[in-house]
């Protein structure tokens, strides 16, 4: 076994191999960017070395930064994680050529499934099923078109070398085909630098179901069971589960039987996963990924396994740890994506700083027999306070259930959803859990469509708790004046004490989400207190709970218990299931604002200014466009709050700046 290992990767799955390398006493060295110098994985490992910029073309892919960063550190052996160099071909070569162990597949195995054309190829030969298709050198656009009219539409035009959902395109007429094709060669061309494609039949409502397999350097292979892997956007997946539900047992065998058949054809050595396409019970081969993928916990969680250990005893040399006939499914398990992105926008990206982030009770990083024993599981690379930057992929979190059955697992993950709060960029927290309450996906009603399909109910507009929002968030607020005051003399209070009559206050509340304002009026009379909001007046009380942000309040006849996050004149509420946040209308401090006549422009998040459309002196609107952004490859045009003089420029085109920065300043006319 391995002494020392370099993980050239970062985020969450950096983390998590630096979980394996603790448990089994192996040394481990992480690399790091300039937007990393203090990220998770970096504390994770037992030592760090800096290979660059941002950018991940300037650091995660720079080759030779990685190789020296392995060789200065004494590291016997490089993991590459998933993403960045783990598929790259290039990369195995130079670690074998610098005398270091790639914990991976063999060269050979990722040139052969590099192209999907020439995968294909292979997988016919070890008669794997394929979809009807054209795989063929030949790119003649003539005879690409009459391959398809052949083949009957729909057709799928995939780029050969592709991935991710790019270079995809679904034709279905005869007609609209030689626009698609020439759209699919430019996106190709651009994504992966080769504009080769292949066409396969479409298959209408299909299920993408993967198969894990792992192969020794001894001649030893295995299927370590299935996944499900139908819910997605944008060809992404968003959910998994293992394993997959509703397969017979003799096609669940063949299939696994088929994968291991897959992985045998190209020599594999190490951990992968067999992708295929399902319509009734006919299973077909569609990739082959030569990595650990994203979702491999699930599969860790029904076998008890931990599919790092065994990256690293199968590079080590070691045969497999078990047989075919050892392995057995026990449970049901789900695997939930959370991303910093706004669904209601496309699933855009959002960056911005964590400021508040709470997961639910789990056990981070529960792997092998550990994991299996843990109901809940949660994988994250980064922590309360990192931000989240336009630089790399987006994940907050992968959240991870296991059940007894698909049942429970399902009310498990409904629950840690539920129990899911972030603050700073937009989530797909609330997403996912319509998604998992959802009747097809409750019912096991499976396929890659399934998103799209059900677009309308999934994107609703749902009816949210507000009254019993607003009483949380009154509550927090009635609760931090009560402490600021407890001390000072009564005179100078301007709570809720006084010397004789009642008592009562007006909060003002603005809905940040849909820009709606609400007046709360807390009265009190002896000993009786009441709240008037949204549209009615009860009793009420409150209470502070266990956690130093946890109330508990009673308006009319309902009881609600939730947590009240705090920032600045922003309370983010979290409760009954929902998140929901008020400003608070603060008069003395708007109006001080007012009176000082200065107004400042921040930028939303992390990100490079591309245009300054005003200079000093230039006399505004409000609502006037001023500053335009980049970030994460979508521009954000920021416009005045208010009319008034723009006194001063601070940022220039092609300037970086931080979540927060002063951008400008706006003098009230």
């Amino acid at each position: 076994m391995f002494n020392k290992i370099l993980i050239a990767n970062r985020g969450e799955i950096a983390c998590r191999v630096a979980a394996t390398c603790r448990k089994l006493g192996i040394k481990s060295v992480a690399v790091y960017s300039d937007a990393d110098a203090n990220a998770k994985h970096v504390t994770a490992c037992d030592e760090a070395v800096h290979i660059g910029e941002a950018a991940a073309a300037q650091s995660y892919l720079r080759i030779e930064r990685i190789i020296a960063a392995a060789r200065a550190t004494g590291a016997q052996a490089i993991h590459p994680g998933y993403g960045f160099l783990s598929e790259n071909e290039a990369f195995a070569r130079a670690c074998d050529e610098a005398g270091l162990v790639f914990i991976g597949p063999p060269v050979g195995a990722i040139a052969a499934m590099g192209s999907k054309a020439a995968a294909k190829a292979l997988m016919q030969a070890a008669s794997v099923p394929l979809v009807p298709g054209y795989h063929g050198d030949d790119q003649d656009a003539v005879l690409l078109q009459r391959e398809a009219d052949a083949m009957g539409y729909p057709v799928l035009l995939k780029a050969s070398a592709g991935g991710g959902g790019k270079g995809m395109r679904v034709v279905e007429r005869s007609e609209d085909f030689a626009a698609a094709l020439a759209s699919c060669k430019r996106e190709a061309a651009s994504s992966f630098g080769n504009d080769r494609v292949l066409i396969e039949k479409y298959l209408l409502r299909p299920r993408h179901v993967e198969v894990q397999v792992f192969a020794d350097k001894h001649g030893g292979a295995v299927y370590l069971f299935d996944r499900d892997c139908s819910v997605q956007r944008r060809h992404q997946k968003v959910l998994e589960e293992a394993p997959a539900p509703g397969l017979d047992a003799s096609v669940r065998r063949a299939m696994g039987e088929a994968a291991v058949a897959a992985a045998r054809a190209v020599h594999y050595v190490g951990a992968g996963t067999v992708e295929f396409i399902m319509t009734g019970a006919e299973f077909y081969f569609m990739e082959m990924n030569t990595r650990l993928q994203v979702e491999h916990p699930v599969t860790e969680m029904i076998t008890g396994l931990d599919l790092v250990e065994w990256q690293l005893r199968v590079a080590a040399g070691e045969p497999l740890p078990l047989a075919q006939s050892q392995l057995a499914v026990q449970g049901h398990a789900l695997e939930a994506r959370i991303y910093a992105e706004n669904p209601a926008r496309g699933f855009l990206p959002s960056t911005g700083t964590l400021k508040h982030l709470r997961m639910p009770e789990g056990v981070e990083f529960a792997i092998g027999a550990a994991g299996q024993r843990a109901s809940v599981r949660i994988d994250s690379g980064v922590r309360e306070g990192d931000t989240i930057t336009p630089f790399y992929d987006p994940m907050i979190a992968k959240l991870i259930v296991h059940g007894t059955t698909r049942e429970d697992a399902l009310a498990r993950m409904q629950r840690a959803l539920e129990a899911c709060e972030v603050v700073g960029p937009h989530t797909n927290v609330e997403f996912l859990h319509r998604l998992v309450t959802c009747e097809p996906f409750a019912a096991a009603d499976l396929d890659t469509g399934l998103i799209e399909r059900h677009h309308d109910a999934l994107f609703a507009a749902h009816r949210k708790p507000v009254r019993e929002a607003l009483a949380l968030a009154s509550a927090a607020l009635l609760s931090r004046e009560d402490a600021s005051t407890r001390d000072a003399s009564p005179w100078a209070s301007l709570v809720h004490w006084r010397l004789n009559g009642g008592y009562q206050q007006t909060i003002g509340w603005r809905d940040i989400e849909t820009n709606t304002t609400f007046p709360a009026t807390f009265a009190q009379d002896g000993g009786a207190q009441t709240l008037g909001c949204a549209g009615s007046v009860d009793a009420y009380t409150w209470s502070r709970g266990r956690g130093a942000d946890e109330y508990a309040v009673t308006i009319g006849d309902t009881r609600v218990t939730g947590r009240v996050f705090i920032d600045g004149d922003v309370f983010h509420v979290f409760c009954l299931g929902t998140a929901m946040s008020f400003e608070w209308q603060n008069l003395l401090a708007h109006a001080a604002d007012a009176d000082h006549g200065e107004g400042r422009l921040t930028a939303p998040m992390p990100g490079k200014v591309i245009a300054v459309l005003v200079e000093p002196g230039a006399v505004v609107e409000k609502g006037t466009p001023l500053v335009v952004m980049e970030a994460m490859k979508m521009e954000h045009t920021i416009g005045a709050p208010f009319g008034g003089t723009v006194t001063e420029v601070l940022y220039a085109v092609g300037d970086q700046v931080t979540d927060g920065a002063q951008l400008l300043v706006l003098e009230v006319s």
